[in-house]
Formats: structure tokens, sequence, C-alpha cells
């Protein structure tokens, strides 16, 4: 069996992500309540992931701004879902983290129902990035996200976090290891992106990956 690969793209698609996220970006609607998200509309892709394992910072990367979402350094900041247009063709969604223990279980219970109402009720949904620290690998809050959607057979991506800091052999296992339980899900894609708000790294991949899903440039 060959060892998983990571962040390979064609240099065509490549350039079709990088056209996409050059457009401007800008923000749609943000809420805590089912009832105040945006009309149906464009492709929508969620980012999804513990609090504190970098959405903010990588949205912000995708996008070449600096502040299209906020950066905090306080777990649990990002309490509701933020939609982003980008360039009229895609919709960005920048979800409250999970796993936050000092949340208070109302918060908690409050997040998880926003969370699975727009999760398994938006037709728009065209894949939810799985946003991994490449620190540390899985952790149950993501396992238990990936049955969830497996189970609603909702598409998702792994994409890896904070890939700068693990020396290059951690890394690779890391890879390996999430590749290898990415196998037994059903709804999940296999293809693991590895990237770092910090250096830049597996961003034009994922932008790449991300143009796919996007609805087509309009006509002149």
């Amino acid at each position: 069996m060959s060892e998983p690969k990571a962040n390979e793209v064609d240099a065509l698609d490549e350039e079709a992500g990088r056209l996409l996220f050059a457009q401007e970006c800008s923000f749609v609607a943000g809420s805590e309540r089912i009832e105040g998200l945006p009309p149906f509309g464009l492709p929508e892709v969620a980012f999804a992931g513990r609090s504190n394992v970098g959405k903010s910072s990588l949205l912000n990367t995708l996008t070449n701004r600096t502040h299209l979402a906020r950066v905090s350094h306080t777990p649990g900041r990002t309490r509701q879902l933020n939609f982003f247009d980008l360039g009229g063709r895609l919709m960005l969604v920048d979800m409250p983290g999970y796993g936050y223990a000092e949340a208070s279980k109302a918060d908690k219970k409050r997040w998880e129902k926003l969370i699975d109402a727009y999760l398994f009720g938006r037709p728009t949904l065209a894949r939810v990035m799985v946003l991994v620290d490449a620190r540390h690998g899985l952790k149950p809050g993501d396992r238990d996200l990936m049955k969830r959607l497996d189970e609603r057979a909702v598409s998702y991506q792994v994409a890896l976090t904070k890939g700068d800091q693990p020396k290059p052999a951690e890394l690779a296992a890391t890879v390996a290891k999430v590749a290898g339980e990415l196998a037994k899900h059903l709804a999940a894609h296999p293809e693991i992106v590895v990237t770092s708000s910090t250096t830049g790294a597996g961003v034009p991949e994922l932008r790449a990956r991300l143009a796919k899903l996007a609805a087509p440039p309009p006509s002149r």
C-alpha cells in the first residue's frame, strides 16, 4: 500500500483557485439562530473544527484578508454562523468551534442545535471542511462530527491546520493515521490537505479544491 499523499493538484486547478480567491469576499450575515440564516443561493463550504483550531486564521489566509474572520486566542469566541460571499460564486461559512470545555451547558446545547440544524438542513451545503490540528490529529469531537456527517451523507474533507509546527516525520505519521481513519468513513473525501496560515503552505491546493465546488463564473 502506497503512503497517503496530500496537497497534490495540477497547475490549471491551482490557477482556478487563485483567481476565485482573488475575488471580493464580503460578509453577508451572522446568526445564532437558524431562522436568521441567509436564503439558499450559492454553493456553501462550511469550516468546522475544535475551538482554537485555526478556522478564522485559515479563512483570512485563503481570502488574502487580515480581518475577514475575527481571530481570537480565546477559545469559543465564534458563537454564530458567519457567511461570506466569495465573488458571487461560493459562500464560505465560519462555524462555532466545538469542544470548548469552559462554555456553559446552555451555550453548548444552543450551539449544537444551531450546527446540527445547519449541517443537516442546508441543501446548498456542498462540503464541510473539518479542520484538525496537525500537532494532535483527530480528537473525540472530530470523530463525533464525522460520524454524524456520515449518518446524514454530508460530504466532508479534512484539512490539517498548523502544519508548519510538527516535525516532518511527525506530520507524515499524522497524515497516515488520519487517512487510515478516513478510509472507514463513507462521506469523507479521501484527500487530506495540510495547511499553515503562518507560512501559506497548502493554501493554493485548498483553494484549488474549493474552486471545484463554486458556481461557474458569470458569462460575459
